[in-house]
């Protein structure tokens, strides 16, 4: 496929916790390769952590910060849960990491021109919340709250709204993307290809008890199952009519949510530059692209 640097491609990035080191091996290869012009950047969840990465041009940051933290309670753990209402810590993530661990180049975000949108879901509309974050740290909460667990995280307040993790309403946002104008997508997927969600949502039960002022949430996560499945679905048609251009692990990921072998995330890693070299290869893509 030859580079046509007339059509708007935009980045759409999907979450899924630790499993987001396959999208940061991904990334990282966009980077070391020249490939970063994207017309838009979508970010969900990880998805969202990662995309900030990659639009600050940090390669291997993702990568590097979760070995280093991997089994460090104030990182993700039960004891967190606890203690602070957030399996992920807050304070460690946003604060520690960003701004004394491993700083986050806000300089480098903020002066890159590509749009960057994050979504969240929205507790009282039970739909998603898209979130143009050109800003950091000011707009930081938005990315907190694209990356919020459901269950597991305390509830983010931005811009009037109440705000819990974005894969709840829109994982893969490629609908979002082209009605933005895009022309083509690169898709980056955190599931093997084969992977199909159960349509029954685990935490229910706790989810009743936790959002009952909100019904129409409560309905996003009992149906979050089948339109996930239905969303993948529709990305591998969009990839059949050559719109779509999907990365996905070369096969079905096996990680604990709060997982500490830093062998099994290196190698998905690894798994996400392998995909991802292949796949700008195949699109003649390399060599710093520019899509408008």
């Amino acid at each position: 496929m030859e580079q046509d640097t007339d059509k708007r491609v935009a980045l759409v990035l999907e979450g899924g916790g630790m499993r987001g080191m396959f999208t940061a091996g991904v990334l990282d290869v966009f980077l070391e390769q020249g490939f970063r012009g994207f017309s838009h950047i979508y970010g969900v969840s990880a998805g969202a952590i990662n995309g900030a990465n990659f639009k600050a041009g940090q390669v291997g940051r993702f990568c590097r910060d979760t070995l280093a933290a991997r089994d460090n309670p104030a990182f993700m753990s039960l004891r967190s849960l606890a203690l602070t209402g957030n399996v992920t810590g807050r304070e460690f993530l946003y604060d520690t990491v960003n701004t004394r661990m491993d700083p986050f180049d806000c300089a480098a975000f903020n002066a890159d021109p590509v749009p960057f949108t994050v979504v969240a879901s929205d507790l009282t509309f039970g739909t998603a919340a898209y979130l143009e974050v050109a800003d950091l740290p000011a707009q930081m909460d938005a990315v907190m709250a694209s990356s919020s667990l459901p269950c597991l995280s305390e509830v983010v307040a931005y811009d009037g709204r109440r705000l819990l993790d974005g894969g709840t309403c829109d994982s893969v946002p490629v609908e979002r993307a082209l009605a933005d104008g895009a022309d083509e997508l690169v898709v980056v997927l955190t599931q093997h290809r084969g992977y199909r969600k159960s349509e029954a949502y685990s935490l229910m039960g706790v989810a009743r008890r936790l959002y009952g002022d909100y019904p129409y949430y409560l309905e996003a996560l009992e149906t979050r199952g089948a339109r996930y499945n239905a969303q993948l679905d529709h990305v591998f048609e969009l990839e059949a009519e050559g719109v779509a251009h999907v990365v996905a692990p070369s096969a079905p990921v096996e990680l604990a949510l709060m997982e500490e072998d830093g062998t099994k995330l290196l190698e998905l890693y690894v798994d996400g530059r392998r995909m991802a070299a292949a796949l700008l290869q195949s699109l003649g893509w390399e060599g710093n692209p520019t899509f408008h």
